[in-house]
């Protein structure tokens, strides 16, 4: 998830090196665009399509990662 980390670290307004599953994403600049932003980027990255309430309702970056995991790939939906 490196590459994941450095993007989504540029949506988030933060250095790379702070993305760690435990962020939590109240401390960074977590909004309605970087929500939308994180789902295309999802989308791009793992061809995966995740619903923008359960992403909004992400507390951290581990909750981001629990989430892709538990959605099928657009081909398998």
């Amino acid at each position: 998830m490196s590459g994941f980390y450095e993007e989504l670290a540029e949506i988030l307004e933060v250095e790379p090196d702070q993305v760690t599953a435990d962020l939590r994403l109240e401390s960074t600049s977590w909004d309605s665009l970087a929500v939308v932003s994180t789902i295309a980027l999802i989308d791009e990255q793992y061809d995966r399509a995740v619903n923008a309430t359960a992403l909004a309702a992400c507390e951290t970056v581990g909750d981001i990662e629990r989430l892709i995991a538990a959605r099928p790939t657009e081909s398998e939906a």
